[in-house]
């Protein structure tokens, strides 16, 4: 329970990667945290594999400063996410208050398009590496990579060290 106290706001669209979503939303909730599910109006989506997740409440209700950390899953979620203000303003938000922002596979195109990338260090899914590099990111081929509070991940594959990476950002962290 070395989380015990610690929030941490996930975001859910249409065809979320199932395993990007709730594995660590899992390992967080083991670990103590508390998770909370934050979607784009609509009350329960599906994910790519057929998985739904039923959200907490809706973008437009969340208040970053109440959480400590932000994952966003990869999928085709991301693609729609980034299109919404309010989901971008959150995303800087979080960044700028040194707060762990972890995304994998597609989910770059979210702080892509917040604007939070560029000279730093980090990661995607290969189909979306231009995206990156065009934005200004030092692209890396590795499990994760972390840049001050910055987590990516590829793929589903590279989960356990995406999870180990966001707990211990999370432990460092202090309570607000």
């Amino acid at each position: 329970m070395s989380l015990k106290g610690k929030h941490v706001l996930f975001f859910a669209g249409p065809l979320y990667e199932d395993l990007e979503l709730w594995y660590p939303k899992i390992r967080l909730e083991e670990e103590g945290a508390a998770a909370t599910v934050a979607g784009l109006g609509e009350r329960t989506y599906q994910g790519k594999r057929g998985y739904p997740v039923t959200v907490d409440t809706d973008v437009d209700q969340v208040d970053a400063g109440r959480f400590d950390a932000l994952v966003i899953p990869g999928g085709f979620a991301p693609d729609q996410l980034r299109r919404y203000d309010k989901v971008l303003q959150i995303t800087r938000e979080i960044y700028r208050a040194g707060k762990p922002l972890a995304f994998i596979c597609h989910a770059g195109w979210v702080p892509i398009s917040a604007k939070i990338l560029k000279g730093k260090r980090a990661t995607s899914v290969r189909a979306i590496k231009d995206d990156m590099e065009n934005a200004g990111v030092i692209w890396e081929d590795s499990p994760v990579v972390v840049d001050g509070n910055l987590i990516s991940s590829r793929t589903p594959a590279d989960l356990p060290h995406f999870c180990r990476a966001l707990i211990a950002a999370l432990r460092q962290r202090p309570q607000d």
